[in-house]
């Protein structure tokens, strides 16, 4: 028999802010094919980033975060998937209040808190155009693209928990 992770999904981001909102979209995604599962939380909705982060992650064995991002060159729509493995080289520390993901963790390991190692927090980020305008609906640039890469999220976080993952029709 497999063990099952305690999993925790956090679906980051802002719901009124366009694009910025693709993470607490996917995580719905996520919420409503899984159905309840009492090995995997599923916060749709996870509006904080840094330290704060922690008292989400804290218990839990493996971590799954769906967030929107920015980066050179990247197409609206784009999805990458990595690991907390790949963020280590961003570990940087000036004061609190610029604690980016790496170095909430790497703080919190050495504070004493339960955290999911790094190989076991993976990241679905979906590449954004506007995530600063205040809107329900995603932007022109990403919503045409939008329903490819929640299908590819469900299939792969579907993989990862060991179970089909389909969105709803």
């Amino acid at each position: 028999m497999v063990r099952r992770l305690r999993t925790v999904v956090l679906g980051l981001g802002n719901p009124i802010l366009t694009d910025d909102a693709v993470g607490v979209r996917l995580a719905g995604a996520v919420k409503s094919a899984l159905g309840d599962r009492p090995d995997v939380t599923v916060v749709e909705e996870c509006s904080v980033g840094g330290l704060d982060l922690l008292d989400r992650l804290t218990g839990y064995e493996r971590a799954i975060v769906l967030d929107a991002i920015r980066t050179r060159g990247g197409r609206p729509g784009d999805c990458y998937r990595f690991t907390a493995a790949a963020l280590r080289d961003t570990v940087n520390l000036t004061n609190v209040h610029d604690a980016n993901f790496a170095t909430a963790l790497e703080l919190g390991r050495a504070l004493g808190h339960a955290l999911p190692a790094d190989e076991d927090i993976h990241v679905f980020a979906v590449e954004v155009a506007d995530e600063r305008t205040f809107g329900t609906e995603l932007s022109a640039d990403l919503a045409p693209r939008y329903p490819a890469c929640r299908d590819l999220v469900l299939a792969e976080v579907g993989e990862l928990l060991g179970v089909p993952l389909a969105s709803s029709p």
